[in-house]
């Protein structure tokens, strides 16, 4: 089996092409063997990072009688079922370098746009459209402040002070499993604003620890803070208007690397946002045969 190693803004995956449909995967591959067999369980140990390849997901480029090719998403544990936004971007690039008619996709989430800005060598500029988004909970009880909607993924956004201390993975995993949010569980992402910016940090479920980016996550996030702000006016001079960029904790970029390629853009509604686009990297790493 042919695998393709991505990664966006941090953010790493293993991709195949499936167009041929010779690999079997979900409960096609539950009761299966052999090489062209993509269970829960070997996606997993392909994701491992100390036995395996590693990888923070593995997706499958698929064809689509409705658009121009299919995503498949699997998180690092073999679970699936979901959007991934810097995934998203990284298939694009991907499906571009196998010669797909266009860039239009569905995932599980329904349809998606997307459009190249830009090559430099094994990296692109991907330019992404995500759905939109309806229903923002606001929770303030019981411990648990903040925002909760679906940007593909189910999210939960809470603002703090001194993000780059904070522990992440404690309080998300914490968050994460709240019988509120079963049985499906939530990502839980962690904001601040400063210098202008949003910075985000995220414990990813399926992961079940910090990723080093969330697309739908920084998603979630801006438009999360959007309605805060909406909510509350008084606090809008921290954010100096700026809802688009954000910077996911360990990240190694420099702010301006950030504000120019991993930037959200919408037009909020008053439940939720339309008009949804997520742009920034998405970076070939190299091919494996497994």
């Amino acid at each position: 089996m042919e695998l393709y190693k991505y990664q966006g803004a941090g953010n790493d995956f293993l991709i195949a092409d499936n167009r041929d449909g010779a690999i079997l995967h979900g409960e096609a591959a539950a009761y299966g063997c052999g090489d062209m067999m993509l269970p829960p369980a070997r996606i997993a140990e392909l994701c491992d990072r100390r036995y395996g390849i590693g990888a923070d997901g593995l997706m499958l480029l698929e064809n689509a009688d409705d658009a121009d090719f299919r995503m498949v998403y699997y998180n690092s544990d073999g679970s699936g079922g979901m959007m991934c936004g810097n995934g998203g971007r990284c298939i694009v690039a991907f499906a571009d370098r196998c010669g797909t008619d266009g860039l239009d996709f569905i995932a599980a989430d329904g349809p998606h746009s997307a459009m190249i800005l830009s090559r430099s060598g094994k990296s692109c500029t991907v330019r992404l459209k995500m759905k939109d988004v309806r229903g923002i909970y606001t929770r303030g009880e019981d411990g648990l402040v903040g925002y909760f909607l679906d940007t593909g993924t189910r999210h939960f956004v809470r603002q703090v002070g001194t993000l780059s201390e904070y522990d992440v993975f404690s309080e998300g995993r914490r968050i994460r499993y709240r019988e509120e949010f079963a049985p499906i569980g939530t990502n839980v992402n962690f904001v601040e604003p400063y210098d202008g910016l949003l910075h985000v940090r995220t414990y990813e479920k399926g992961v079940e620890d910090e990723t080093f980016a969330c697309g739908t996550g920084i998603t979630a996030s801006a438009i999360a803070m959007w309605h805060d702000v909406a909510a509350h006016p008084e606090r809008g001079s921290q954010y100096n208007g700026v809802f688009r960029t954000a910077e996911s904790g360990r990240i190694h970029v420099d702010v301006k690397a950030l504000r120019d390629y991993l930037s959200v853009d919408f037009i909020p509604a008053d439940d939720g946002a339309d008009d949804v686009w997520l742009t920034g990297p998405a970076v070939y790493v190299g091919k494996i045969i497994v």
